[in-house]
């Protein structure tokens, strides 16, 4: 989505508001399609003292399978972004400022980038999900699994001198 900031460009106190929806349902993340849902954009582009600032945040239900125990669960996200625009940049090294094209600026895909570097790698359905047993694949959430605890071979000799204390 393009925004015209001429209007503003040179006048300190004005403000555009904007508000869109993303169609982000075409992106895969670990053979997953979790963006299913709109991703609501909204924000303001503020002259302050002839400077332009953008503050955006995206929004969205994600649909989304704990890495630990497999669940399938919805997660809230919502991504800020902020950024300093200009019509041309002195140095090319700061990444906090956006460079107007012709007095506009694409807050789409500036929204879509965010969102996109702000997804999780890991998701978890809670942060203390236990996840599945190693050996007979239960969900350890529910509660113990019935397997026997494996010895470390390397205490194996420790665990029969308890074994032959007991008896």
């Amino acid at each position: 989505m393009l925004i015209d900031v001429r209007s503003i460009l040179h006048t300190p106190g004005k403000r555009l508001d904007f508000q869109f929806d993303l169609d982000l349902s075409d992106l895969e993340f670990s053979g997953r399609y979790p963006v299913r849902e709109p991703v609501a954009v909204e924000g303001t582009i503020r002259n302050t003292a002839d400077v332009l600032e953008l503050d955006l945040t995206a929004r969205s239900t994600l649909d989304a399978v704990c890495d630990r125990c497999g669940k399938e669960f919805r997660q809230e996200k919502a991504v800020p972004f902020r950024c300093m625009l200009a019509e041309e940049v002195q140095s090319e090294d700061n990444d906090e400022i956006v460079v107007l094209e012709n007095g506009k600026v694409d807050v789409g895909d500036l929204a879509r980038t965010a969102f996109i570097l702000d997804m999780d790698t890991k998701t978890l359905c809670s942060e203390d999900c236990k996840g599945l047993c190693p050996r007979c694949g239960a969900d350890l959430n529910l509660g113990p699994c019935s397997c026997k605890k494996e010895v470390d071979p390397r205490l194996a000799v420790l665990a029969k001198l308890l074994e032959n204390n007991k008896e």
